[in-house]
C-alpha cells in the first residue's frame, strides 16, 4: 500500500472511454492536482499517449499527476481485441458490446484500488458498480456527470414519473413533470432504452446509474451555477444527496497550439461573426444523403462556413461542382478540427452543433449561439436548455433520438435555421445574450466564483471524510 504525504489528498479519476468523457476528466484531474491533491487517471492504451501529452505541462508546473493502465476485456462479448474506445465501435451491436465489456472491468478496479487505496474515486456514470467496488476499502465514491443540471433533472424526473407512459404515440408532447420551467418534449426524444424499458442492456444500465447515486458520496457536474441555476437547486433534491458544480472545466485545459491549421488562417481573412462552424462531435454520424442535404442547404443560405466532415469528401454525398463553387466562401475539413480556437475567433458568428455538452459550453464560452441538431445520449435535454431556457439557439428540426446516426433534416429546414442564426435583429439579440453569459461562465472559475467556490467546499468535504475514516496517514 503506498503511503501519502501528510494531508494530500489522493484522488483516482476513472472515466469512460470515449474522447467527451475523457477530455473534462484530464480537465477535473488537473484541477485537482493544482488544489494540491495527487490525481491518477485510469484509462485504456487508446488514450494514453493523448494523454501523456495533455498532463506534461501540468506536470512540468508541479502538479503530480500519474496514469494507470486497463484493459476492456473485449474478447469475453465478441469483440476484436483492441476495440478499447467507443470510438472504434461502428455499429450499434459493437456498441453494446463495447459496454458490456466495461461492465467486467469491476476485478481489474478492486485490484487497483486494493493496491493504491486512494482517499476518493471518481468514477464516470456509466460505471454504476464503481461505487460498490470502492466501497469495499472505504473509499468515497464520486459520480461524474459530463453533462448539464437541465439535462440530469429531465432524465431523473422522466425516470420518475413515467410521463412518456400516458401519451397515445411519439410525436405527442408532454410536460417533464416536478420541474422548475414548462418543458414540453416527446418520446421520439427521449432516449429508446427510457422510453421501452425493454430490458435491453442499455435499460438496465439505465437503471443502475439512477441507483449508483443513491450509494454515491456525491455528484460533480460540469456546468456553471449561473447558467441553470434553477436546476443546479434543483438537482440534488431530486437525487436526496450532494452535487458540486466545477465547469467549465475546458477552461482549466490546455488544448493543442493549433496557430499553424490553415482554417485558422483562413477565419483571419473573414469579418466578425461571418462564419458558420458546422461540427457533429466524434461520434455522431451521417450517411450520404444527409451530408447532400447539408451541402445543398448551406450552398442555398449563402453564408460562409467551416464544415467538418468524418467521411473523406465523395461525390456521392457532394452537389456536382459545389467545392468549385464554394471556393473562398466555404472550408470543408476532413476528420479533426481545432475546435475551440474556431469558436473562440472573431469571425465565427454561429455553431450548427450536435448538442454534446462539451460543445455547448465550448460554444457559450466563446459568445457563439447555436443551431441545435441533437442526435442521441442527452443532446435533446440539451436542446431544449439552449433553445427554450437560455434562448441562445434555433432548432434545425431534429426530431427523433439515434443511437450513432442522426435524424434526416431536409435542406429548406438547414437552410431556414442556419440563416435565421447568423442574419438579423434577432440573430443580434442572441449573439448579446450568449457573450452575457460567456463573462458569467469564465467567471465561475475565477477567485471567488461560484464554480472555485463549489470546488472548495468539496475539498473541505473531503478531508473531513478522510479524517472521519481514520485515514489521515496509510
Amino acid at each position: 500500500m503506498e503511503s501519502k504525504g501528510n494531508g494530500q489528498l489522493h484522488v483516482f479519476f476513472f472515466p469512460f472511454m470515449a474522447q467527451g468523457h475523457i477530455r473534462p476528466t484530464i480537465n477535473l484531474a488537473k484541477l485537482f492536482a493544482s488544489k494540491g491533491s495527487k490525481a491518477t487517471i485510469i484509462t485504456t492504451s487508446y488514450f494514453t499517449s493523448f494523454l501523456s501529452k495533455s498532463i506534461e505541462k501540468a506536470k512540468e508546473s508541479g502538479a503530480q499527476i500519474d496514469i494507470l493502465d486497463i484493459r476492456v476485456p473485449t474478447e469475453e462479448v465478441g469483440l476484436p481485441d483492441g476495440i478499447n474506445s467507443v470510438h472504434l465501435t461502428s455499429t450499434e451491436d459493437m456498441q453494446e458490446k463495447f459496454f458490456k465489456a466495461c461492465g467486467k472491468l469491476g476485478p481489474q478496479l478492486h485490484q487497483i484500488l486494493e493496491q493504491h487505496r486512494p482517499d476518493c474515486l471518481v468514477a464516470n456514470m456509466f460505471f454504476p458498480w464503481a461505487p460498490d467496488v470502492a466501497a469495499k476499502f472505504g473509499i468515497p465514491t464520486l459520480i461524474f456527470h459530463g453533462t448539464s443540471y437541465f439535462a440530469l433533472c429531465a432524465q431523473s424526473s422522466i425516470f420518475l414519473h413515467a410521463p412518456h407512459k400516458k401519451v397515445l404515440s411519439d410525436s405527442e408532447p408532454f410536460f417533464i413533470p416536478n420541474f422548475p420551467d414548462p418543458i414540453e418534449i416527446t418520446r421520439d426524444k427521449i432516449a429508446d432504452y427510457v422510453k421501452h424499458e425493454d430490458g435491453s442492456h442499455f435499460s438496465k444500465l439505465f437503471k443502475s446509474i439512477r441507483e449508483a447515486e443513491l450509494k454515491t458520496y456525491g455528484i460533480l457536474v460540469n456546468s456553471v451555477y449561473e447558467l441553470e441555476p434553477a436546476y443546479a437547486d434543483h438537482y440534488p433534491k431530486l437525487l436526496g444527496g450532494k452535487a458540486w458544480h466545477v465547469g467549465p472545466l475546458f477552461l482549466y485545459g490546455q488544448y493543442c497550439n493549433s496557430e499553424e491549421h490553415t482554417c485558422l488562417k483562413w477565419l483571419d481573412t473573414k469579418r466578425p461573426n461571418s462564419v458558420l462552424y458546422v461540427s457533429f462531435g466524434s461520434i455522431a454520424s451521417f450517411n450520404d444523403e444527409q451530408l447532400m442535404e447539408i451541402a445543398t442547404g448551406l450552398e442555398a443560405s449563402g453564408q460562409q462556413f467551416i464544415w467538418v466532415v468524418k467521411k473523406e469528401k465523395k461525390e456521392e454525398w457532394l452537389p456536382e461542382g459545389f467545392e468549385e463553387r464554394m471556393e473562398g466562401k466555404g472550408l470543408i475539413i476532413e476528420g479533426w478540427a481545432p475546435q475551440i480556437p474556431i469558436l473562440e475567433h472573431k469571425a465565427t458568428g454561429g455553431f450548427v452543433t450536435h448538442c454534446g455538452w462539451n460543445s455547448t459550453l465550448e460554444s457559450i464560452c466563446a459568445g457563439v449561439p447555436m443551431v441545435t441538431w441533437p442526435v442521441s445520449a442527452e443532446q435533446f435535454y440539451n436542446e431544449k436548455l439552449i433553445c427554450d431556457i437560455l434562448r441562445i439557439g434555433f432548432e434545425a428540426g431534429a426530431k427523433k433520438w439515434k443511437v450513432l446516426v442522426g435524424d434526416f433534416v431536409k435542406r429548406e429546414a438547414i437552410e431556414r435555421a442556419v440563416t435565421r442564426i447568423m442574419e438579423g435583429d434577432e440573430a443580434a439579440e442572441m449573439r448579446s445574450r450568449v457573450k452575457e453569459l460567456a463573462d458569467k461562465a469564465k467567471s465561475a472559475i475565477k477567485e471567488g466564483g461560484s464554480s472555485v467556490l463549489d470546488l472548495n467546499a468539496l475539498f473541505d468535504d473531503l478531508r473531513s471524510a478522510r479524517i472521519d475514516n481514520g485515514s489521515s496517514s496509510t
